[in-house]
């Protein structure tokens, strides 16, 4: 559990010959729950097309721009025939609906991110950008990771794919509630009554993707988790350096169990349209989402008919 409190979230193929800053826009869009407005961040598809795809971004989300623009080439996808849309900011929202402000550190808002999701920002693309508000594709890790599914589960017009990359995605196990109300504290000081209220409340379950599996039948899906064991992006040169890798390698380990068991739970529901990516290296960390991003690709374009 310490590694997850810690720090429940932390280049590869794929690049092309355009520059697809070229084709960029920043937009403010109005958002629900007192916010104001959140920070935006398109890349247009280089041959027109009116698809895209919502890339989600970890527990310890930033509002400069999102992990996904900081760390990976992600943005080069817009390249290859899809609108990239990288909403910033969200620090420990899970992307869902809270219940009220998060008390602890005195925030002044209710996040209302599942909403703003699929309402306002499909609605902000459609009307200035021609984005098509349905068949599109939702991607996030570890926190995002969980929210992907959730969001493609529960909004299944909007998002025609999903992919969860070292995503936790049996929130109902033993402990693991407790330790997202630890890694929530140390990630923000928030306070995990306010998104979901007490660990017995009904909107647990409802965020769970082990206990919405149901609703994911018949959806393309790329759930990736590789095994803990340091790889070709761990390469520490300090002391903080290789406690951040031991950390990720705690990290990845879990959600490795976690998505097995996910697996498991999809066989058994008789859904067989998720691909599964178990890779025998890897740790909670940026370069191997990049890698199972562009890995994914073909399968993306292929379920929002881009």
């Amino acid at each position: 559990m310490l590694p997850l409190a810690l720090a429940f979230s932390g280049l590869g193929a794929g690049t092309a010959a355009a520059d697809p800053y070229e084709r960029f826009h920043e937009d403010m869009v109005a958002a629900p729950g007192g916010v104001g407005a959140i920070k935006v961040r398109i890349w247009r598809a280089n041959n027109g097309s009116n698809k895209a795809v919502y890339l989600l971004d970890g527990l310890r989300a930033t509002d400069d721009v999102s992990g996904w623009e900081h760390e990976t080439n992600a943005a080069w996808l817009a390249d290859h025939g899809v609108n990239v849309i990288m909403p910033v900011g969200g620090q420990s929202s899970f992307y869902a609906d809270w219940y009220a402000p998060s008390n602890f550190n005195g925030q002044p808002y209710t996040y209302k991110w599942e909403s703003f999701l699929t309402q306002n920002l499909p609605d902000h693309l459609a009307n200035v950008y021609g984005i098509d508000r349905n068949n599109n594709a939702v991607v996030g890790l570890s926190m995002g990771g969980n929210a992907a599914l959730i969001l493609a589960a529960y909004h299944r017009d909007q998002f025609k794919f999903a992919g969860s990359l070292s995503g936790y995605l049996n929130l109902s196990a033993p402990g693991m509630r407790e330790a997202i109300r630890l890694a929530m504290l140390d990630a923000g000081g928030y306070n995990a009554d306010a998104m979901w209220g007490p660990p017995w409340n009904p909107a647990w379950l409802r965020h769970d993707p082990f206990v919405a599996a149901p609703q994911l039948r018949g959806l393309p899906m790329w759930i990736s988790a590789a095994s803990g064991l340091p790889g070709q992006y761990d390469r520490p040169s300090s002391l903080v350096g290789s406690f951040n890798t031991t950390n990720a390698m705690g990290l990845e380990a879990l959600a490795r169990t976690q998505n097995r068991a996910f697996q498991v739970r999809l066989l058994t529901l008789g859904i067989d349209t998720a691909h599964f990516s178990f890779p025998i290296v890897g740790t909670h960390s940026w370069g191997y989402w990049q890698d199972e991003l562009w890995a994914m690709l073909p399968m993306l374009k292929s379920a929002i008919g881009a």
